[in-house]
């Protein structure tokens, strides 16, 4: 895009750039191995807050107490206070009949105050208290074992089932409490060949992250599948964002999903290059009304990014 264009747009406030001298209408927690640390962005965007951490961050959350829920190590899930000092931690190791290698991609506190902690390598979901005790266990069916893919991210619901994402496997899968599958999606191409690549070149079915919406359905984002899919009943998609969709934007590995009071929804877009935004906020008519772009204090490998506070337009 012509520089000229790309300053008169940023004028008229339709793509806010998080390093430009226009406020965004969000706060954004967001994490970059490459960049080596995870940091808050205020709506200045100026660095607020940040901890130093070389790790690959697949999942982070604001606590209500302004804590950070993140992990540091592939077993390690830590809770940071806004003075950078870790006061809670849990150590992931295998369990009993297992020698492999584990890999924690996603976590949850929980309102009885437990955290949840997905286990890839042990193919367990893990429910753990302040004292880093597990206090339940979830088995999870993979067929095909890998701990770098048995999971993305997981979520626990409000009926008290889990929803997780299995990335090796291209699935979405509701599991009650004692690790039965009630509901299983499957990912397909679309109209295009499996391809490979982390940026907008790869084109696979290895699906990052779902929430489950009010209405019942289920907002998925597809990871390499480049899109965001909302699936209804009979498994039916009822809305979805493909790649090319949006208007001068281009998707690459859709990580995170929220949606806001307003009933947009911001999407996470990593490994898309420098030439697309991080975070996207769209309407339901799929209307783009906010970018996050910073590659200043991030790189090209913000999986973990998120708004802080949703500003009303």
């Amino acid at each position: 895009m012509p520089r000229v264009l790309v300053s008169l747009v940023c004028l008229l406030g339709l793509v806010p750039l998080a390093r430009s001298a226009e406020p965004v209408t969000h706060r954004v927690l967001a994490a970059d191995r490459a960049k080596g640390h995870i940091a808050i962005i205020g709506t200045n965007g100026e660095i607020e807050w940040e901890f130093e951490n070389k790790h690959e961050v697949h999942d982070m959350q604001m606590l209500a107490n302004g804590n950070i829920l993140t992990h540091t190590s592939a077993t390690n899930v830590v809770e940071i206070n806004p003075k950078k000092e870790i006061v809670w931690k849990y150590e992931a190791k295998p369990k009993e009949g297992y020698k492999g290698h584990i890999e924690i991609h996603s976590f949850q506190r929980l309102d009885d105050g437990n955290t949840m902690v997905a286990e890839s390598g042990n193919t367990r979901i893990v429910e753990v208290n302040k004292d880093g005790k597990i206090v339940k266990e979830i088995p999870l069916t993979v067929k095909r074992p890998d701990a770098h893919r048995d999971t993305r991210l997981v979520r626990k619901l409000a009926n008290g089932h889990y929803l997780v994402c299995h990335e090796g496997e291209g699935t979405v899968c509701e599991y009650d409490d004692e690790g039965k599958i009630t509901w299983k999606y499957t990912l397909e191409l679309g109209d295009r060949k499996r391809s490979d690549g982390h940026g907008p070149e790869g084109h696979g079915v290895e699906v990052f992250g779902a929430i489950r919406l009010d209405n019942g359905n289920t907002l998925i984002a597809g990871g390499n599948n480049n899109r965001v899919l909302e699936i209804g009943p009979k498994n039916k998609i009822v809305w979805q964002i493909d790649q090319k969709e949006l208007p001068g934007i281009t998707l690459a590995w859709v990580t995170t999903l929220k949606v806001l009071p307003n009933g947009n929804i911001v999407i996470g877009n990593c490994h898309a290059g420098k030439d697309n935004p991080q975070l996207i906020e769209v309407t339901r008519d799929k209307k783009v009304v906010w970018t996050f772009q910073d590659f200043k204090n991030f790189d090209n490998n913000t999986a973990a990014a998120m708004v802080l506070d949703a500003v009303k337009k």
